[in-house]
């Protein structure tokens, strides 16, 4: 991937801006210490603690037999393009063969990747080019395999271009790499060869934020789904701790038509457990029209549940908004709670916090939903405020594959009320064929059971019988 120095320029200017925006967030190192992984990064980056890359993430894939493979291949492509010259000497003029050199060529990746069954520098003595692009090809054939260890949210076809040299199953494409990777070798981070655009931006690998706005960039995209890629910053964590501790009792108050389940399930698994056992309950005020997240919110944080589903009198209106504001102040006054934790982007709540002037509120809101009067207003009575959609959203990965699974399986039943037993009483009816119980049986066994479905690039499916 080479850019022109027009592009360059324009590449480096988008970097400066992303750089300098403020942040009261967090930027996450998940993506990268995935990617660092995989292309081959030394493991003492992994295990120093100064650096971004995650020692867990480093235990964790090393355990998959097809990241180990892409990783142990990567290492060898590295060695060779970064001792090309003294490897082709001693080949050339030692008469030896590559897989004797050990002081260039990592054994310990030559062996792991004989013992995950790939066998790599097969003919021993054939020309140094050959064996990168043995290598690129290997990595070609199997760098899908790897796909299902990156979020879903991230463009895989961005992702795998950056493992793939250019014409890198010719010589002249792996020359033209090699030469691209000498000329830029300061931009390459840990000195690990990938195929990108090498500008000067610094370490590309020091954060998701900055690897995956780059890696669209590079694409000619826009990355914007940023809370996929940093969390919530110390002040705010802080400031939740503060409120839990200074509180006698804390609840969570959840207007659910104007709050996202997914959000809240990702700000709440990232808070720190010790602070968050703290907190009697979630009280979910909940309408029959908002998301089936709801339900399934207890099975995914540490917190108790109550989950309240208010019934509507009128169609058109909803009574979350009273119903709220009446358990608060049963709370207050029956129960001795003293510390509300509201999440709601709506401004009705105003009237609760008013209402009971004299208890701690800490409030949790949306970007987009909460508009700038409330936030105003919270801003001029000293209440706290913070975004739920500003936590990694990661952590929610968990409660959206339930929810969805348990939709499908909804969806499935209704739908697919099919008998099999039914419909072989009924062919056998139109076709005024007689069997016996036990032929039935025996024919349902041997032409219905082994049934097979599958579906078309529309979604549309279609069930077999084996004849």
């Amino acid at each position: 991937m080479t850019l022109s120095r027009e592009d360059a320029l324009k590449l480096q200017e988008f970097l400066t801006q992303l750089n300098g925006k403020a942040h009261t967030t967090q930027r996450t190192t998940e993506v990268v210490s995935i990617f660092g992984y995989l292309i081959g990064v030394r493991k003492a980056v992994f295990d120093n603690p100064n650096e971004p890359l995650q020692q867990e993430c480093y235990e964790r894939l090393n355990r998959e037999k097809a990241a180990r493979i892409i990783r142990n291949l990567c290492i060898l492509r590295t060695a060779i393009e970064h001792n090309f010259g003294k490897i082709n000497n001693a080949l050339r003029n030692e008469h030896r063969g590559i897989t004797s050199l050990s002081e260039y060529i990592p054994q310990a990746s030559v062996m792991e990747l004989e013992n995950d069954g790939v066998t790599v520098f097969r003919k021993s003595n054939t020309k140094l080019g050959m064996h990168i692009i043995e290598l690129n090809r290997l990595i070609g054939d199997r760098i899908n395999n790897c796909k299902g260890y990156f979020p879903t949210w991230l463009n895989w076809e961005y992702v795998k271009g950056l493992f793939l040299m250019p014409e890198g199953l010719t010589e002249a494409g792996i020359r033209a790499g090699a030469d691209e990777f000498f000329s830029h070798l300061e931009c390459y981070p840990y000195g690990v060869y990938m195929n990108w655009a090498p500008v000067e931006c610094g370490n590309v690998l020091s954060s998701d934020k900055k690897f995956v706005a780059l890696l669209y960039e590079w694409n000619n995209d826009q990355f914007r789904q940023w809370n996929k890629v940093e969390d919530a910053g110390d002040y705010v964590t802080g400031n939740i701790y503060d409120f839990i501790n200074d509180g006698s009792k804390v609840v969570f108050f959840v207007d659910c038509e104007n709050s996202d389940p997914y959000n809240l399930c990702a700000a709440l698994e990232g808070l720190d457990k010790e602070y968050i056992s703290k907190v009697e309950k979630v009280i979910l005020f909940n309408d029959i029209h908002t998301s089936v997240a709801w339900q399934m919110l207890a099975d995914h944080i540490s917190i108790p549940v109550e989950h309240i589903l208010i019934e509507r009198v009128k169609e058109n209106k909803s009574l979350v908004d009273i119903r709220l504001a009446m358990r608060v102040s049963e709370e207050y006054y029956k129960n001795g709670v003293d510390s509300f934790v509201i999440v709601s982007s709506d401004s009705d709540y105003w009237g609760v916090i008013t209402g009971l002037p004299d208890a701690n509120y800490l409030v949790m809101v949306e970007h987009g939903k909460c508009g700038p009067d409330i936030r105003d207003a919270l801003d001029e009575s000293g209440i706290f405020f913070c975004y739920i959609d500003e936590f990694h959203s990661a952590r929610s990965e968990g409660i959206k594959m339930d929810s969805l699974y348990r939709e499908l399986n909804r969806y499935l039943t209704e739908h697919l009320q099919f008998n099999f037993q039914h419909m072989l009483n009924a062919a056998l009816a139109a076709t005024r064929i007689d069997m016996t119980d036990a032929e039935k049986r025996q024919f349902f066994d041997r032409h219905i059971r082994p049934f097979q479905a599958t579906m078309d690039k529309d979604g549309q499916l279609q069930i077999t019988l084996k004849r």
